[in-house]
């Protein structure tokens, strides 16, 4: 299943070969996920989603950053590759299996050293968090159930230039009503979407990229 569920599978090729390439480190992560995620490898972000986050990392000149949901790596590659110099970021994740799979390839791609994981429940971790730094880009991409608990413990700690993103949220199409989905993780995106549209404190696009990225910024 194509992780845009927006465009015919033809455009969202054709948008992946106009967008920038990943590199040979970037091409063996997706193929160490595919290899030992198995049937798991398509929570891994596309190629141009890591493009673009990697670009606004750097449009922001990010120095501190957090992602709640890390899997095998890639997203964090890609805002690592982004961040001002001497620029960190905190991932959030609970499973040293997969996140094993990241770390090698941090070090390969030579992004290690401005990476700080955190094996845990990402909200403890979030909660832990000092008042400073501030947090100049977070993407949540992990339990979809957790997703309001994540977000409103991170927007109250955003920079005046800080933004959040977050991932699957036209998943696969079934966040319209009329697609009778009725699961837990699909009342709980459409129970967020409607929070942040109706969220007087932020401005917000839900971009089409991907499965679905929401742009959030604190107004």
């Amino acid at each position: 299943m194509s992780r845009n569920s927006a465009m015919p599978a033809d455009l969202v090729a054709y948008a992946a070969a106009h967008s920038t390439r990943p590199d040979e480190v970037q091409k063996a992560l997706i193929a160490a996920t595919e290899t030992k995620a198995g049937g798991f490898a398509g929570m891994q972000i596309g190629t141009d989603q890591g493009v673009f986050m990697t670009l606004l990392t750097a449009v922001l000149q990010v120095g501190f950053a957090v992602e709640v949901g890390t899997f095998t790596g890639y997203s964090a590659l890609c805002i690592a590759r982004g961040l001002a110099p001497g620029g960190r970021l905190l991932c959030c994740d609970v499973s040293e299996e997969w996140t094993s799979i990241g770390r090698e390839h941090w070090e390969m791609a030579g992004v290690s050293d401005r990476i700080d994981l955190r094996i845990a429940p990402a909200i403890e971790t979030l909660r832990s968090l000092p008042p400073e730094p501030k947090i100049d880009l977070a993407f949540i991409d992990a339990d979809k159930t957790g997703y309001m608990s994540y977000y409103e413990e991170i927007l109250s700690r955003l920079s005046p230039q800080g933004v959040i993103l977050v991932d699957n949220t036209l998943w696969h199409g079934m966040i319209l009503e009329d697609s009778g989905a009725e699961d837990s993780d699909t009342v709980a995106l459409r129970a967020f979407n409607d929070h942040v549209a109706a969220d007087e404190r932020v401005e917000a696009v839900l971009l089409t990229i991907g499965d679905g990225v929401t742009l959030i910024r604190r107004r």
